[in-house]
């Protein structure tokens, strides 16, 4: 797998090593950091414009044009009910592969590679996964705690509307 950060281009490639953990991506929404598997991540750019499409939900910011192609970009922040905020330097979308389709999701930023250890990630409890099928588990990483999400789940276009209902929001103290 490889990807790039066109602010850094510098590719980031990867193999499997099970005895070391599986890599994941970091990225940040708020105040919360978010993980995704990094075998489903295809390429991390800088946001480009995006074509406004009508009579779709507020969480999906248009299609913008990937390299010749037309790709959605679903703005994570407003699918998980998080307050609005405008891009700025840091902001990042992550090209996704989820099934035969390809997507964007607008992050506020891209933290770093990691490995994470099968042992570091914990099932969700049952209070908090109930109805919440695109959270993979929690993973603690120094004292540090993420939110390992389930791409395929996440953004299957089925379970949109029910994560943008439920929300994902940070839990606020």
């Amino acid at each position: 797998v490889s990807s790039t950060d066109t602010a850094s281009s510098s590719p980031v490639v990867t193999t499997a090593d099970p005895a070391r953990g599986r890599q994941f991506v970091g990225f940040r929404l708020a105040d919360q950091t978010y993980v995704f598997h990094i075998e489903r991540i295809q390429e991390i750019v800088i946001p480009t414009a995006t074509a406004r499409v009508p009579e779709v939900p507020a969480y999906v910011e248009g299609v913008a044009n990937l390299r010749g192609t037309i790709i959605p970009i679903i703005n994570l922040r407003q699918l998980f009910g998080i307050s609005p905020q405008p891009a700025d330097a840091e902001t990042r979308t992550v090209v996704v592969n989820v099934g035969n389709r390809t997507l964007g999701c607008t992050v506020d930023s891209v933290t770093r590679v990691m490995r994470i250890a099968a042992e570091q990630i914990q099932a969700a409890p049952d209070t908090v996964a109930a109805g919440r099928s695109c959270i993979e588990g929690f993973a603690r990483v120094g004292d540090e705690l993420m939110i390992v999400l389930d791409v395929d789940n996440l953004l299957d276009p089925a379970n949109l509307e029910a994560v943008h209902r439920t929300g994902l929001k940070p839990t606020e103290t």
